[in-house]
């Protein structure tokens, strides 16, 4: 895809994102808001995946560590093809595969995730495997700042450095909120990259709504023989939106038909204008 489809493809997802939150009475819209470009490119120009081939063995492996913003990989596969768009309004019914917090069970979802810190140990296992396999394939884990207060992401970075997992790339939604504060609150990170380059990363900040910036650096991974690659993106939490942009309340809230209607409203103005 170009900038422009891709660019579209994030439009879509945003108004797919809104409209399951809203008919599944859940949460976590501003969560899914804040990484919709940094997904639509991913599936729009750099993963190697197939929507006819979901489980083909060459396929690059995409993990959503932050599980609870679903919705937004949930329509990235339905609007690429790996199931049909009405599939989506059935997210949070009963019976239905496409779950709160992401699962396995939905075509084209490497792992479930919910529980914060567990993606990027999954992750360095699937790159360590590659590497064991002497397989092409990538593995990209897509992070929340907040979970970076879990040790088990720190060890996870260290094993991947120590092994030279330069398969392996690593992407921080670096949105500045978690839960109910903001991240500098709750557990100060910084300084974030000097910290991921001492445990031994190759380190790149980027816009993260910015499609033609995060398309060159994550296509360009890795950046350095023998180093696993880490993407810091700087994003706004339900970034879209007027009114849950950096608004800690959209975390958990969930959007009435008014809201919903309004936060249409604004995105088709924006794509139209």
């Amino acid at each position: 895809m170009n900038v422009s489809e891709i660019n579209q493809l994030a439009y879509r997802m945003r108004i797919q994102a809104l409209q399951m939150v809203h008919a599944g009475k859940a949460s976590h819209i501003a969560s899914a808001l804040s990484i919709c470009d940094i997904v639509a490119v991913l599936y729009g120009q750099v993963l190697t995946v197939d929507a006819n081939q979901p489980c083909a063995r060459h396929r690059d492996r995409f993990l959503l560590s932050k599980g609870h913003a679903c919705v937004a990989v949930y329509a990235a596969l339905a609007e690429c093809g790996f199931f049909a768009i009405d599939d989506l309004k059935t997210y949070g019914q009963d019976g239905s595969a496409l779950m709160n917090h992401i699962s396995h069970k939905v075509i084209g979802v490497e792992f479930s995730t919910g529980s914060l810190g567990h993606g990027l140990p999954f992750g360095v296992g699937k790159a360590l495997a590659a590497k064991k396999l002497g397989a092409s394939w990538k593995t990209y884990v897509l992070m929340s700042d907040g979970e970076l207060g879990e040790g088990s992401n720190w060890e996870a970075l260290l094993f991947a450095a120590h092994h030279k997992l330069d398969n392996l790339v690593a992407i921080i939604d670096y949105n500045k909120l978690q839960s109910l504060t903001t991240v500098d609150n709750t557990l100060r990170i910084e300084p974030l990259v000097d910290k991921f380059s001492a445990f031994g990363w190759d380190v790149r900040e980027v816009d993260g709504h910015d499609y033609a910036a995060l398309a060159k650096v994550l296509s360009s991974a890795p950046w350095t023989t023998g180093l696993p690659s880490m993407v810091v993106a700087h994003t706004i939490k339900g970034k879209g939106v007027s009114y849950m942009e950096n608004s800690v309340e959209w975390h958990y809230k969930t959007p009435n038909i008014h809201q919903l209607a309004l936060a249409i409203r604004e995105l088709e103005g924006c794509q139209n204008a």
